[in-house]
């Protein structure tokens, strides 16, 4: 299956072309962007793919057979809407839209079209998430009474070449869009609907909040014993030293000392961890293209994470808890 990629930034490069690349049935076919840098990054990484410089010049060439749009965030719907109008099915990096609105009216235009439409909500698949879900069906942590997910990291300085770091919000810059997507999303999957938000969202140096002192990545309360996990899931760092699914052999398997803990008072043990599995969004789409299953990620899911976000903002803004 023949595979266009909208766009070789962070998320293009290391995200999508190296798990689309590791997917039997799919092959990086063409790729778009204009960068010169860029351009020499997809002939040396995906040789056979066909590097254009706009979208035009993609609907102009031979029809891919699936697009993804790993875009900056404000041109995730006229992309999208493009590739819809010609029948052609769909993979939108989070967020899908920057307004729950847009997202809403995408997810419309893509059910009435008849045509696959999914987001790229690939933490989902992260370790620490599959190994709480495991824990959760096997009762190890009794009724879960609090569930508390960060992205923590320190960098004090604005990095101008990035495009999140320059943008505003209301065009689809910031974190809160970017990670914030993520752990809405998976705080979601795990519990269900959200029916009232609080948020302080803060700027320190002009686009996002950063902090010196990182806390653990998950910390989960049960009434019975609680997870505690510290570190990061290990899949982006590998995609973006180079590495790729099919090549190495305990992909997405946290380091020993990276691995969660479940403790009960005095009482902590190391957790068994469940591999990250990224690579799984691309199985799950070519089967659902291939026997019209469901798409890995259902866009609706995307649009209600965009609706807590959008929620975020005035609660923030007004100081207020927001129901929805």
């Amino acid at each position: 299956m023949r595979v266009a990629i909208i766009g070789y930034g962070l998320s293009g490069r290391f995200f999508h072309a190296p798990l689309i690349a590791a997917t039997p049935g799919l092959e990086v076919a063409r790729v778009v962007t204009s960068n010169p840098l860029r351009c020499r990054q997809v002939a040396a990484e995906h040789p056979g793919a066909e590097v254009v410089p706009d979208v035009q010049t993609l609907w102009s060439g031979p029809a891919p057979e699936l697009v993804v749009v790993a875009s900056p965030n404000d041109s995730h719907v006229a992309n999208a809407s493009e590739a819809i109008e010609r029948r052609i099915p769909v993979v939108v990096d989070k967020p899908l839209a920057i307004a729950a609105a847009q997202a809403e009216a995408l997810v419309t235009r893509a059910q009435r079209a008849a045509v696959l439409l999914t987001v790229f909500q690939n933490r989902r698949w992260d370790s620490d998430q599959r190994t709480l879900r495991r824990l959760i069906a096997e009762d190890a942590l009794g009724e879960v009474v609090r569930y508390e997910s960060r992205f923590e990291r320190w960098r004090p300085e604005l990095d101008r070449t990035k495009w999140r770091e320059n943008v505003a919000p209301a065009e689809g810059g910031g974190v809160l869009l970017d990670l914030g997507s993520h752990l809405v999303d998976q705080a979601m999957t795990l519990f269900g609907p959200v029916t009232h938000v609080y948020a302080e969202v803060d700027s320190r140096r002009g686009a996002a909040a950063d902090t010196p002192s990182v806390g653990p990545r998950l910390r989960v309360q049960g009434t019975t014993a609680g997870f505690l996990v510290s570190a990061l899931d290990p899949q982006e760092a590998a995609l973006r030293a180079g590495a790729r699914p099919d090549t190495v052999a305990d992909w997405g398997t946290p380091d020993q000392h990276e691995r969660g803990r479940l403790v009960a008072g005095e009482h902590s043990v190391p957790v068994p961890a469940e591999p990250g599995d990224w690579p799984r969004f691309y199985s799950l789409l070519r089967e659902a293209l291939a026997n019209g299953g469901p798409p890995p990620v259902d866009p609706r899911d995307a649009v209600e994470t965009l609706r807590v976000l959008e929620a975020a903002r005035l609660a923030a803004r007004d100081r207020s808890i927001v129901s929805l």
